[in-house]
This record gives C-alpha cells, sequence and structure tokens, in this order.
C-alpha cells in the first residue's frame, strides 16, 4: 500500500483535532474565565532509505536519505493570556486583574477557576454557581467564606483616646484644630465630643488639647502637652471628668504625636463602639470582605484565597470552568491578592479570552489543509486503481 495514503489519513485525523479545537473555542466564546486552546503538530516517524555517509577519499559524504511517514499531534496547549473586564454591576462578580485563580473547594477537593460569577447560599456560604465553596486565607489555611447577614457586634466602651500626628514646633496663634469624636460609654450609648487643640500662650513649648461634652452643659477636661527638650509630658489633665460613665479609667495615647515644622495633622480617635447590626458588605481589590455595620464600624469578615502555579498551562480542565492539579502543574501557591498575585475587580468579570477573528482564519487553514489531504488520500487511490488493472 501507498505510504502517501497512510500519511494523508494522519492529517486528516489531525485537522479534524484542530478543527474540534476551534469548535470548543468557538462555543466558549461568552464563558466567562474560559482560556482558549491551540493545537500544535509535529511530523511522525521516518523511514530511512539510506543512512548519511562521511567523506572517503577523493568522494564527499552524502546525506540520508528518508520519507516521512506523517504527521501526529504535537500538542494541545491551553492559552492562559488574561481576558478582557466586563462591568456587571453586580457586587458578588469578581475577576482577577494579573495572575491567580480563585480556590473552590468540594469536601476535600480543591479546584481553581478564573470565572467569578460567585453566589451566597442559604447558609450564606460564598459558592459557585454549581455550588463549589468559594476559599479563604488565614494564616495559611484556607476556609469556607460564610457572610452571616444576621450577624451583630456587641457595644464596647471607650477606654482609650489617641491623639496622632504633627503639633509643629513653629506654629503661631491660638486655637487651631476643631473636630469631633464619639466615645460610648458603659451603657453602651454613644457621645460627641469637641475636640480642640490650640498652641498655648503662656508657654511656646506646650499644647493644649480640651475635650468637650455638649451633652453634659459644655463641661470637659484640658489636657496640656509639653514638648520641653524634645521630650513629650503629659502634663496635667483627669479624663475622668469628662462626663461620660465608664466602669475605669480613660486613657489618652500620644505615642503617635510629633513636634516638627510643617503643618499641623493631630487627630484625636477614640475605642470603643455602639451595638450594631450587619448592614452590607463589599470585596476590595486586595480581597478582603468588608461587613458595614450599622453603628458605622466596617469590619473584615474574610479575605479571599488566590493561587498560582509553576505552569498554568498544565492544569487539567475538569469541566464546570474549574480546573484541577496536575503532576505537571506544580503545586498550588496560596495567598491573598496584591502579593505577588493579581488584584480584585469588584462588580466585574473575566470575558473569554477567545478571538473570533483568529479563530475563523484557523478555521479556514484546517479546512484547507483537510481537503489537500484528501486530494492525498484521492490520488493514492487513482494510482492504485491503476495497478489494478494492470491485469485484465
Amino acid at each position: 500500500m501507498l505510504r502517501s495514503m497512510y500519511s494523508g489519513i494522519s492529517g486528516l485525523r489531525n485537522f479534524q483535532t484542530k478543527l474540534d479545537v476551534i469548535g470548543n473555542n468557538i462555543a466558549n466564546v461568552n464563558t466567562y474565565g474560559f482560556k482558549k486552546g491551540r493545537v500544535t503538530f509535529k511530523d511522525a516517524m521516518n523511514q530511512t532509505m539510506a543512512g548519511a555517509t562521511a567523506a572517503q577519499g577523493n568522494m564527499g559524504g552524502k546525506n540520508p536519505m528518508q520519507v516521512g511517514l506523517g504527521a501526529s499531534i504535537g500538542s494541545i496547549d491551553t492559552i492562559t493570556t488574561q481576558g478582557s473586564l466586563q462591568t456587571t454591576g453586580r457586587s458578588l462578580d469578581l475577576a482577577i486583574n494579573g495572575d491567580g485563580y480563585f480556590v473552590v473547594s468540594q469536601g476535600e477537593s480543591n479546584f481553581y477557576t478564573r470565572a467569578g460569577n460567585f453566589y451566597l447560599d442559604d447558609e450564606g456560604t460564598l459558592v459557585t454557581q454549581d455550588g463549589y465553596k468559594v476559599q479563604s486565607y488565614n494564616n495559611g489555611i484556607l476556609e469556607d467564606i460564610v457572610v452571616n447577614v444576621n450577624a451583630a457586634v456587641p457595644a464596647r466602651e471607650t477606654t482609650e483616646i489617641t491623639l496622632a500626628g504633627n503639633l509643629p514646633d513653629d506654629a503661631v496663634g491660638n486655637k487651631s484644630i476643631t473636630q469631633q469624636i464619639k466615645v460610648v460609654d458603659e451603657n453602651g450609648e454613644a457621645h460627641t465630643l469637641d475636640v480642640e487643640i490650640y498652641k498655648s500662650i503662656t508657654d511656646a513649648d506646650e499644647w493644649e488639647v480640651e475635650f468637650i461634652n455638649n451633652n453634659d452643659g459644655g463641661n470637659g477636661v484640658i489636657v496640656e502637652i509639653d514638648f520641653t527638650d524634645n521630650s513629650l509630658t503629659l502634663s496635667t489633665g483627669d479624663m475622668s471628668g469628662i462626663g461620660i460613665d465608664v466602669s475605669g479609667p480613660i486613657t489618652l495615647d500620644l505615642e503617635g504625636l510629633t513636634n516638627e515644622s510643617g503643618s499641623i495633622t493631630a487627630m484625636a480617635t477614640a475605642d470603643g463602639n455602639s451595638a450594631g447590626a450587619l448592614e452590607s458588605f463589599n470585596i476590595g481589590g486586595l480581597g478582603e470582605i468588608n461587613g458595614v455595620y450599622s453603628n458605622g464600624l466596617v469590619l473584615q469578615l474574610g479575605q479571599l484565597a488566590l493561587s498560582k502555579f509553576s505552569n498554568p498551562s498544565g492544569l487539567e480542565k475538569a469541566g464546570n470552568n474549574l480546573l484541577r492539579e496536575t503532576v505537571n502543574s506544580g503545586r498550588p501557591s496560596n495567598g491573598v491578592p496584591g502579593e505577588g498575585f493579581g488584584t480584585i475587580a469588584s462588580s466585574s468579570l473575566e470575558m473569554s479570552n477567545v478571538d473570533l477573528s483568529e479563530e475563523f482564519t484557523e478555521m479556514i487553514v484546517a479546512q484547507r489543509g483537510f481537503q489537500a489531504n484528501t486530494r492525498i488520500i484521492t490520488t493514492s487511490d487513482e494510482i492504485l486503481q491503476e495497478l489494478v488493472n494492470l491485469k485484465r
């Protein structure tokens, strides 16, 4: 049988596989997070008619004579380039801008995906469209992400007021800064204090901070801060006179204060909070899941986990927009967005990286290659027919 016929058959098989991959790419042109495939070919074994010979005496060397026996599939690659991001306006739609994969689990098995269309189930667990649980990263441990919509934080009374920033040594004038802070008493009730910071009239090295409780008839306390000899000293002031019922003393933390030339940047903050219930949550660019409570608190509920691999093209497609680890992908390196990984684009989804113009061009190439190989088979058949017709 003619070798050319079997070469043509191998070409038909190869181009059929190429068309299969192209068809799959086009079918997934609108699949979020999909990564297109690519087929490469390689020549098959060659039949050696004569080997190479070296130069001898007055005769030069001769090259080998070989007849190729067709082609075979070299590889079917997954092209992991970034797809375009599409804004959806839905807070649970997430896209990775850069390297990494979302980690989702089913029991003890972990899978990886670039499709970030997530949902909350009846228990508040963040899941994929097929129910796989999205994982967070906490001190090297992967955990399920659970958002309790009925979550609440208890009241916590104020125990410390912090004053941090710069009080310049070259400031002139009297009253400089007026701001407000909220403090919470032992019953969980919030009070607003006016904080006035001004340069002392009598001592160039001193500043005075006045805490005024307008709900207590404008009563308050004045604290004097002395920067003599580049050392900070709390001269006077008893925070117990602030007119708020607390179970213990309210301390004043001044460790963050500086006394350098420039502008006034000192700001006062207080710990403690009133009771509050979870009102909403959002996901930031570093994967942090922030819960917004009715008392104004914003607390982190968790942080999304991302994984990356030494050879992401070595991951195996498992269906449902999922990938699984293989022996050639390398072990997953887990972390959080922004630390050697991509960042999170909230309210967005990563589109497929399939380029239709490229796929249709490759389809034409594959079609013509397929047709050319059929011509090899028909021509070989005609030659065989001539051989058969020799005996009539």
